[in-house]
């Protein structure tokens, strides 16, 4: 099972284009490339799942056990010929001092031999202290090929070889120019969603195109077949059950932040997903049970607000005590009004809040939440909870008889000590849940819309 991690010497290095580029053209070559994401991340692995014609996973420290990662890795590199593993931030950067949730250290998990992505604007002779620093800062990670980013022509990338090759034994694997043309939009939480770009597809074969013409593929080949072999993974699950339950579940420009892993786990559990768009569809879908989850519902709120219907829709099926769960901009979609740049418009109104969009981020990063008595779903969780959030918006004239399913332990959540709005059979919180072992929360999501759904014959 080759694999290699891409990674770099700081964020906004062009890793994550790079990476694009080269899961769709290692693919245009016959090979079956299976992505992964270090780290809490919805953008960037909607890119590469694209890239690859396979779901990226996520591979994170916060919420997963050592063990979880290298399970997950193994399980997904089945059928595959090459697993790419793209780091967030900087090789080194993470929250320890020692550095033990950074992307070296999964690679140092995993053996996996490093890439590293170089952003070369500005840069001749530097190039080489860089590449020996990083070699140096950690002996037991394998950086064994760079690649040359944002190199301004062909003299600029003749310079910046003769200097890799005089002072140091890493190979240069390529070289890619500027190119605004493959530049994939920015704004306010990081890449625009491919769900949300038109013609995204249209953008990834660009940059395969840009990535393939100037990375020498067979030598990333090489490098990947370094690594070790995974361990093999656990034997595969049963089948999933005969669906209890139907849940519909928003996907669409609006909202599209969602685990693979996660609607595995629902299906798994005994739910049928049922698709539909927020923006178009004049209403839910039948269905037992509701899940929205993040999105930009601020990008689309005049969209979100002209589709009445679909609002009413969803305002009555929770009012009629429907189950349903929402995640960040879920959350804001429920509420009664979003304004963002002096405008403001009408939501779906079942939660008593006002979303305002900030200039800064209100929570960001990790969280750790415990449980509280509210909480709607059986089988609650003792101990902390692991989660994440980046959200820009809070909520103003929130109802003070509103109840919290969560007590923040660390993160912002709703107010700084709460999270996890609890009305009627609705769960809804700024927290991005992951389902793993430590946080089964699609089981319990799933039994708690079959023990609320009024029963039904037939399908």
């Amino acid at each position: 099972m080759p694999h290699l991690m891409i990674s770099a010497a700081h964020k906004s290095s062009g890793k994550t284009t790079v990476s694009i580029g080269l899961c769709a053209a290692l693919g245009r070559k016959g090979l079956v490339v299976q992505p992964f994401k270090k780290g809490p991340d919805y953008i960037d692995p909607l890119w590469l799942g694209q890239a690859a014609g396979r779901p990226c996973y996520n591979l994170d420290f916060h919420t997963m056990e050592g063990r979880e990662i290298v399970e997950l890795i193994a399980r997904r590199m089945a059928g595959a010929d090459i697993g790419v593993i793209e780091g967030n931030k900087g090789l080194y950067d993470g929250l320890d001092l020692d550095g033990s949730n950074s992307n070296a250290a999964l690679a140092a998990q995993l053996g996996a031999p490093v890439v590293l992505v170089l952003d070369t604007r500005g840069m001749t002779r530097g190039v080489a202290p860089l590449i020996l620093g990083y070699q140096a800062f950690d002996p037991q990670i394998r950086i064994a090929g760079v690649i040359l980013n944002s190199v301004g022509g062909p003299r600029h990338e003749s310079k910046l070889r003769r200097v890799i090759e005089h002072y140091t034994d890493v190979r240069v694997v390529g070289a890619v120019p500027r190119n605004d043309e493959v530049r994939i939009e920015e704004r306010h939480l990081g890449l625009m969603p491919s769900n949300e770009a038109e013609a995204a597809q249209a953008r990834i074969d660009r940059i395969a195109d840009h990535v393939g013409a100037n990375v020498d593929l067979d030598r990333l080949l090489e490098i990947a077949a370094l690594a070790p072999p995974l361990p093999e993974p656990s034997p595969a699950s049963p089948p999933p059950p005969v669906a209890s339950v139907r849940i519909a579940i928003a996907r669409d420009a609006a909202f599209g932040f969602y685990y693979p892993d996660d609607l595995e786990a629902l299906q798994a559990a005994g739910a049928r997903l049922i698709p539909f768009d927020t923006l178009n569809d004049p209403s839910l879908p039948p269905a037992e049970g509701l899940f929205i989850g993040g999105g930009f519902p601020e990008t689309c709120m005049e969209r979100l607000e002209a589709n009445v219907s679909m609002r009413r829709s969803i305002h009555d099926f929770i009012q009629s005590g429907g189950a349903a769960y929402a995640e960040c901009g879920g959350l804001m979609y429920l509420c009664r009004s979003l304004s963002w740049q002096g405008r403001r418009c009408e939501m779906v109104g079942v939660l008593p809040a006002d979303v305002q969009m900030h200039q800064k981020p209100q929570g960001r990063g990790y969280v750790r939440l415990c449980e509280t008595s509210h909480h709607p779903w059986e089988g609650g969780r003792r101990g902390v909870i692991h989660a994440h959030e980046f959200h820009y918006s809070g909520l103003d004239s929130l109802d003070r008889t509103v109840r919290f399913a969560y007590r923040v332990e660390r993160g912002y959540g709703v107010d700084g000590r709460h999270d996890g709005l609890v009305f009627r059979n609705l769960l809804a919180n700024y927290s991005h849940m992951r389902n793993v072992g430590s946080n089964d929360w699609a089981r319990r999501f799933v039994a708690y819309v079959a023990r609320t759904a009024p029963s039904r014959e037939g399908d």
